[in-house]
């Protein structure tokens, strides 16, 4: 199987301003996406605003990207849910519908529900029933279910389609390593996560991806491959360059930066997000828009 590199971007779920789906921003995000020379396309993560979608809706923006996606480059479906039996049914979905790779988060629910880490093993073994396309497992701090890099590995070991793993908890860069000592060929794809924070460091210690917002993945996209090539200070440079902008929307701004910025390079009609995320307020946006515009990110031009 040959391992995806690079970075896979999430991709938003477009809104218009009365919060319903707007299937030609969407189609015109994959568009983007695509120009942004990116490796892949990650659909219905957290930063999709996944959690504020009916099933149906879930459906309709799968079917909306895949078909305008048309194999130009791989996607992913973000499948999470508490219920093996229910993630099953997204999986199979999914691959059905020309999914090129799956991402899980370990099951949980709110703040306070969480499982053993001796479930994990037989709960991923009925969600990927039947499925053959990749999985990546997604190591959020947002699950209240915690992985360990023992349980980690042994689920590479004990789940043939389990090549990635996306990793976005405290102190990323040496997790990874740890999990690349003790997975070893049995997880190539270590990605890390964050928008990139921590993109050097992480791919010293192994990540051979990423998977950040659609703010800036042109810029973030060449440094994590000209890393990949041998050109460690090159690839410092490039990301150094854009840390600010990173930090701005990481800390400021969360998931609205990116529809804020595709909304005024022409990407999306509208910038909003579904209630309860309301706009950020006039003081950031302008923040972020001059910051976004001193940085020449495509995000910020595409259409003009």
């Amino acid at each position: 199987m040959t391992i995806l590199t690079g970075i896979m971007p999430v991709a938003p779920t477009a809104f218009g301003d009365d919060q319903q789906l707007d299937h030609a921003s969407q189609r015109r995000v994959t568009d983007f996406l695509v120009d942004a020379q990116v490796d892949g396309i990650c659909i219905m993560a957290n930063y999709s605003e996944q959690f504020s979608l009916s099933d149906d809706e879930r459906t309709a923006v799968i079917e909306t990207t895949l078909t305008h996606a048309a194999g130009r480059v791989p996607v992913c479906v973000a499948t999470s849910h508490y219920s093996a039996h229910v993630a099953n049914r997204r999986n199979r979905e999914a691959q059905e519908r020309g999914a090129a790779m799956i991402m899980m988060m370990p099951p949980f629910y709110g703040a306070g529900l969480s499982v053993d880490e001796s479930a994990l093993l037989p709960y991923f073994r009925i969600a990927l029933s039947g499925i053959t396309v990749p999985l990546m497992l997604q190591d959020s701090p947002l699950s209240t279910t915690r992985m360990s890099v023992q349980t980690v590995a042994a689920l590479a070991r004990e789940l043939p389609t389990l090549r990635y793993a996306k990793i976005e908890t405290p102190q990323t860069a040496a997790k990874i390593r740890a999990i690349k000592a003790a997975a070893g060929p049995n997880l190539p794809g270590l990605f890390d996560g964050e928008e990139a924070v921590t993109l050097i460091p992480d791919f010293e210690a192994g990540a051979v991806g990423t998977m950040t917002s659609s703010l800036l993945p042109e810029k973030i996209g060449r440094a994590a491959r000209i890393f990949l090539a041998g050109d460690r200070a090159g690839a410092t440079q490039l990301w150094e360059d854009v840390l600010p902008l990173i930090q701005f929307e990481n800390r400021q701004c969360g998931l609205r930066a990116m529809k804020e910025v595709l909304h005024v390079g022409g990407v999306l009609a509208s910038p909003r997000t579904r209630s309860p995320i309301e706009p950020m307020d006039e003081h950031t946006r302008r923040g972020l828009l001059d910051l976004a515009r001193r940085k020449e990110i495509l995000a910020a031009t595409w259409a003009g």
